[in-house]
Protein backbone atom coordinates (compact mmCIF):
# COMPACT_ATOMS: atom_id res chain seq x y z
CA UNK A 1 0.00 0.00 0.00
CA UNK A 2 1.05 3.61 -0.53
CA UNK A 3 1.54 5.01 2.95
CA UNK A 4 1.43 8.60 1.75
CA UNK A 5 2.59 11.32 4.13
CA UNK A 6 1.97 11.36 7.86
CA UNK A 7 0.78 14.98 7.84
CA UNK A 8 -1.73 14.15 5.10
CA UNK A 9 -3.12 11.27 7.16
CA UNK A 10 -3.60 13.58 10.14
CA UNK A 11 -5.19 16.26 7.97
CA UNK A 12 -7.61 13.61 6.72
CA UNK A 13 -8.82 13.21 10.29
CA UNK A 14 -6.94 10.13 11.46
CA UNK A 15 -5.60 9.76 15.00
CA UNK A 16 -2.42 7.73 14.61
CA UNK A 17 -0.69 5.42 17.07
CA UNK A 18 3.10 5.39 17.40
CA UNK A 19 5.32 2.83 19.11
CA UNK A 20 6.64 2.51 22.67
CA UNK A 21 9.93 2.38 24.53
CA UNK A 22 13.14 1.15 22.93
CA UNK A 23 15.75 1.80 25.63
CA UNK A 24 14.00 -0.05 28.44
CA UNK A 25 13.14 -2.84 25.97
CA UNK A 26 16.81 -3.22 25.03
CA UNK A 27 17.74 -3.36 28.72
CA UNK A 28 15.31 -6.24 29.21
CA UNK A 29 17.04 -7.99 26.32
CA UNK A 30 20.41 -7.69 28.02
CA UNK A 31 21.84 -4.28 27.15
CA UNK A 32 24.45 -3.57 29.83
CA UNK A 33 25.22 -0.22 31.50
CA UNK A 34 27.88 1.57 29.46
CA UNK A 35 27.17 -0.45 26.33
CA UNK A 36 26.30 1.37 23.08
CA UNK A 37 22.64 0.64 22.27
CA UNK A 38 22.96 1.68 18.64
CA UNK A 39 25.77 -0.81 17.99
CA UNK A 40 23.18 -3.58 18.43
CA UNK A 41 21.84 -2.57 15.00
CA UNK A 42 25.04 -3.99 13.53
CA UNK A 43 26.03 -6.66 16.04
CA UNK A 44 22.63 -7.93 17.24
CA UNK A 45 20.18 -6.89 14.51
CA UNK A 46 17.81 -9.76 15.23
CA UNK A 47 17.13 -8.47 18.73
CA UNK A 48 16.46 -4.97 17.43
CA UNK A 49 14.19 -6.32 14.69
CA UNK A 50 12.21 -8.21 17.31
CA UNK A 51 11.46 -4.95 19.14
CA UNK A 52 10.36 -3.21 15.96
CA UNK A 53 8.18 -6.12 14.87
CA UNK A 54 6.53 -6.35 18.29
CA UNK A 55 5.24 -2.78 17.95
CA UNK A 56 3.98 -3.31 14.41
CA UNK A 57 2.18 -6.45 15.62
CA UNK A 58 0.64 -4.39 18.44
CA UNK A 59 -0.95 -2.10 15.86
CA UNK A 60 1.44 0.86 15.68
CA UNK A 61 0.96 3.02 12.60
CA UNK A 62 4.59 4.15 12.86
CA UNK A 63 7.74 2.91 14.56
CA UNK A 64 10.99 4.55 15.53
CA UNK A 65 14.49 3.13 15.16
CA UNK A 66 17.34 2.23 17.50
CA UNK A 67 19.27 5.38 16.63
CA UNK A 68 18.52 7.82 19.47
CA UNK A 69 22.22 8.28 20.31
CA UNK A 70 23.40 7.82 16.74
CA UNK A 71 25.00 11.20 16.11
CA UNK A 72 28.76 11.40 15.73
CA UNK A 73 28.87 13.40 18.97
CA UNK A 74 27.29 10.55 20.92
CA UNK A 75 28.98 7.66 19.13
CA UNK A 76 32.38 9.28 19.76
CA UNK A 77 32.02 8.25 23.43
CA UNK A 78 32.31 4.63 22.28
CA UNK A 79 35.02 5.25 19.68
CA UNK A 80 32.43 4.81 16.93
CA UNK A 81 32.31 8.29 15.37
CA UNK A 82 33.60 6.91 12.07
CA UNK A 83 30.64 4.50 11.85
CA UNK A 84 27.75 7.00 11.95
CA UNK A 85 26.60 6.18 8.43
CA UNK A 86 26.82 2.42 8.88
CA UNK A 87 25.03 2.33 12.24
CA UNK A 88 22.21 4.72 11.37
CA UNK A 89 21.54 3.19 8.00
CA UNK A 90 21.34 -0.23 9.68
CA UNK A 91 18.98 1.16 12.34
CA UNK A 92 16.55 2.55 9.77
CA UNK A 93 16.80 -0.55 7.59
CA UNK A 94 15.80 -2.80 10.50
CA UNK A 95 12.73 -0.70 11.27
CA UNK A 96 11.88 -0.51 7.57
CA UNK A 97 11.98 -4.31 7.40
CA UNK A 98 9.63 -4.57 10.37
CA UNK A 99 7.28 -1.85 9.15
CA UNK A 100 6.98 -3.23 5.64
CA UNK A 101 4.46 -1.31 3.58
CA UNK A 102 1.91 -0.93 6.37
CA UNK A 103 3.65 1.43 8.80
CA UNK A 104 5.79 4.55 8.66
CA UNK A 105 9.35 4.62 9.99
CA UNK A 106 10.04 7.76 12.05
CA UNK A 107 13.73 7.31 12.78
CA UNK A 108 14.93 8.53 16.16
CA UNK A 109 17.39 11.44 16.46
CA UNK A 110 18.29 12.44 20.02
CA UNK A 111 20.24 15.38 21.43
CA UNK A 112 24.01 15.41 21.05
CA UNK A 113 24.82 16.17 24.68
CA UNK A 114 26.73 19.24 23.52
CA UNK A 115 25.61 22.74 24.52
CA UNK A 116 26.02 25.78 22.30
CA UNK A 117 25.54 27.99 25.35
CA UNK A 118 28.61 26.49 27.01
CA UNK A 119 30.75 26.61 23.88
CA UNK A 120 30.95 22.79 23.69
CA UNK A 121 30.28 22.89 19.97
CA UNK A 122 29.70 25.40 17.17
CA UNK A 123 26.47 25.76 15.21
CA UNK A 124 28.24 24.53 12.08
CA UNK A 125 29.54 21.42 13.86
CA UNK A 126 26.11 20.69 15.30
CA UNK A 127 24.46 21.08 11.90
CA UNK A 128 27.02 18.77 10.30
CA UNK A 129 26.46 16.09 12.96
CA UNK A 130 22.70 16.10 12.49
CA UNK A 131 23.03 16.22 8.69
CA UNK A 132 25.25 13.12 8.67
CA UNK A 133 22.88 11.15 10.90
CA UNK A 134 19.70 12.20 9.12
CA UNK A 135 21.02 11.42 5.66
CA UNK A 136 22.03 7.92 6.79
CA UNK A 137 18.61 7.30 8.32
CA UNK A 138 16.89 8.36 5.12
CA UNK A 139 19.19 6.08 3.13
CA UNK A 140 18.15 3.20 5.38
CA UNK A 141 14.49 3.75 4.55
CA UNK A 142 13.08 6.26 7.04
CA UNK A 143 9.89 8.08 6.08
CA UNK A 144 10.23 10.62 8.84
CA UNK A 145 12.85 11.81 11.32
CA UNK A 146 11.81 12.10 14.96
CA UNK A 147 14.08 14.67 16.57
CA UNK A 148 13.20 13.95 20.17
CA UNK A 149 13.88 14.59 23.85
CA UNK A 150 15.08 18.08 23.01
CA UNK A 151 15.69 20.54 25.82
CA UNK A 152 17.43 23.46 24.09
CA UNK A 153 15.48 25.35 21.44
CA UNK A 154 18.64 26.31 19.55
CA UNK A 155 19.84 22.71 19.21
CA UNK A 156 16.37 21.55 18.20
CA UNK A 157 16.13 24.22 15.50
CA UNK A 158 19.50 23.27 14.05
CA UNK A 159 18.50 19.61 13.99
CA UNK A 160 15.24 20.39 12.22
CA UNK A 161 17.00 22.53 9.63
CA UNK A 162 19.64 19.87 8.99
CA UNK A 163 16.89 17.30 8.44
CA UNK A 164 14.69 19.50 6.25
CA UNK A 165 17.51 20.86 4.11
CA UNK A 166 19.27 17.55 3.48
CA UNK A 167 16.53 14.89 3.29
CA UNK A 168 13.07 14.42 1.86
CA UNK A 169 11.74 13.05 5.13
CA UNK A 170 8.91 14.53 7.15
CA UNK A 171 10.39 16.06 10.29
CA UNK A 172 9.00 15.68 13.81
CA UNK A 173 10.43 17.66 16.73
CA UNK A 174 9.53 16.83 20.33
CA UNK A 175 10.70 18.33 23.60
CA UNK A 176 10.90 16.94 27.14
CA UNK A 177 9.31 19.05 29.88
CA UNK A 178 9.29 18.90 33.67
CA UNK A 179 6.62 20.45 35.88
CA UNK A 180 8.04 23.31 37.92
CA UNK A 181 7.23 24.26 41.49
CA UNK A 182 4.88 26.88 40.00
CA UNK A 183 2.90 24.20 38.22
CA UNK A 184 3.90 25.12 34.67
CA UNK A 185 6.12 23.11 32.33
CA UNK A 186 9.63 23.86 31.09
CA UNK A 187 12.55 21.96 29.62
CA UNK A 188 15.79 21.68 31.57
CA UNK A 189 16.95 24.77 29.66
CA UNK A 190 13.85 26.75 30.67
CA UNK A 191 11.96 26.50 27.39
CA UNK A 192 8.15 26.52 27.67
CA UNK A 193 5.85 24.42 25.44
CA UNK A 194 4.84 27.59 23.62
CA UNK A 195 8.45 28.58 22.97
CA UNK A 196 9.33 25.04 21.92
CA UNK A 197 6.47 24.91 19.43
CA UNK A 198 7.42 28.29 17.97
CA UNK A 199 11.11 27.37 17.61
CA UNK A 200 10.38 24.04 15.93
CA UNK A 201 7.90 25.57 13.50
CA UNK A 202 10.20 28.46 12.64
CA UNK A 203 12.90 25.93 11.75
CA UNK A 204 10.50 24.05 9.47
CA UNK A 205 9.19 21.09 11.51
CA UNK A 206 6.18 19.31 9.99
CA UNK A 207 5.03 17.82 13.30
CA UNK A 208 5.74 18.99 16.84
CA UNK A 209 5.18 17.45 20.24
CA UNK A 210 6.48 16.16 23.53
CA UNK A 211 8.05 12.95 24.75
CA UNK A 212 9.41 11.42 27.96
CA UNK A 213 9.53 13.11 31.35
CA UNK A 214 5.84 12.68 32.13
CA UNK A 215 3.03 10.18 32.18
CA UNK A 216 0.15 10.66 29.77
CA UNK A 217 -2.03 12.59 32.23
CA UNK A 218 0.52 15.39 32.63
CA UNK A 219 1.06 15.45 28.87
CA UNK A 220 -2.49 16.75 28.46
CA UNK A 221 -1.57 20.19 29.83
CA UNK A 222 1.55 20.36 27.65
CA UNK A 223 -0.37 19.41 24.52
CA UNK A 224 -3.05 21.99 25.28
CA UNK A 225 -0.42 24.74 25.46
CA UNK A 226 1.32 23.59 22.28
CA UNK A 227 -2.01 23.42 20.45
CA UNK A 228 -2.75 27.03 21.41
CA UNK A 229 0.63 28.05 19.95
CA UNK A 230 0.21 25.94 16.80
CA UNK A 231 -3.47 25.58 15.88
CA UNK A 232 -2.95 23.66 12.63
CA UNK A 233 0.22 21.62 13.19
CA UNK A 234 0.03 17.87 13.94
CA UNK A 235 1.10 17.11 17.53
CA UNK A 236 2.75 13.86 18.62
CA UNK A 237 2.95 12.58 22.20
CA UNK A 238 5.25 9.80 23.45
CA UNK A 239 4.37 9.52 27.16
CA UNK A 240 6.13 7.47 29.80
CA UNK A 241 4.21 4.75 31.62
CA UNK A 242 3.93 7.16 34.51
CA UNK A 243 6.74 8.60 36.59
CA UNK A 244 9.29 5.93 37.64
CA UNK A 245 9.41 4.63 41.19
CA UNK A 246 12.53 3.01 42.59
CA UNK A 247 11.69 -0.42 43.94
CA UNK A 248 14.61 -2.36 45.42
CA UNK A 249 17.06 -0.38 43.31
CA UNK A 250 15.11 -0.84 40.09
CA UNK A 251 13.10 1.86 38.29
CA UNK A 252 9.52 0.68 37.86
CA UNK A 253 7.02 2.53 35.66
CA UNK A 254 3.61 2.23 37.34
CA UNK A 255 1.04 2.92 34.62
CA UNK A 256 -0.61 -0.13 33.12
CA UNK A 257 -1.80 -0.32 29.50
CA UNK A 258 -5.35 0.29 30.74
CA UNK A 259 -4.20 3.37 32.72
CA UNK A 260 -2.71 4.95 29.61
CA UNK A 261 -5.59 4.00 27.35
CA UNK A 262 -8.05 5.63 29.75
CA UNK A 263 -6.46 9.03 28.97
CA UNK A 264 -6.77 8.81 25.18
CA UNK A 265 -10.03 10.73 24.89
CA UNK A 266 -8.66 13.58 27.02
CA UNK A 267 -5.32 13.88 25.25
CA UNK A 268 -6.89 13.83 21.79
CA UNK A 269 -9.37 16.48 22.94
CA UNK A 270 -6.40 18.58 24.10
CA UNK A 271 -4.99 18.47 20.57
CA UNK A 272 -2.86 15.35 20.13
CA UNK A 273 -2.98 13.70 16.70
CA UNK A 274 -0.39 10.96 17.24
CA UNK A 275 -0.07 9.03 20.51
CA UNK A 276 2.54 6.53 21.58
CA UNK A 277 4.85 5.65 24.43
CA UNK A 278 8.28 6.37 25.82
CA UNK A 279 10.08 4.93 28.86
CA UNK A 280 8.45 1.93 30.46
CA UNK A 281 5.85 1.37 27.76
CA UNK A 282 5.56 -1.99 26.03
CA UNK A 283 3.74 -3.53 23.07
CA UNK A 284 0.85 -4.17 25.47
CA UNK A 285 0.60 -0.42 26.13
CA UNK A 286 0.59 0.30 22.40
CA UNK A 287 -2.05 -2.38 21.79
CA UNK A 288 -4.26 -0.75 24.43
CA UNK A 289 -3.76 2.70 22.91
CA UNK A 290 -4.65 1.33 19.47
CA UNK A 291 -7.84 -0.22 20.82
CA UNK A 292 -8.79 3.04 22.53
CA UNK A 293 -8.11 5.10 19.40
CA UNK A 294 -10.07 2.67 17.23
CA UNK A 295 -13.00 2.95 19.63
Amino acid sequence: MDRGRIVAAVQAGRVLVSDGAWGTFLQKKGLQPGECPELWCVERPGEVLDIARSYVAAGADMIESNSFGGSGCKLAHYGLAARVGEINEAAARISRQAAGSQAWVIASVGPTGKMLLMGDITEAELYAAFKEQCQALEKGGADGLCIETMMAADEAAIAVRAAKENTGCEVICTFTFDRTVNGDYRTMMGTTPTEAAQAALAAGADIIGTNCGNGIERMIEIVREMRAAAPQTPILVHANAGLPKNVNGVDVFPESPADMAAQITAIVAAGANIVGGCCGTTPDHIRALKTAVSA
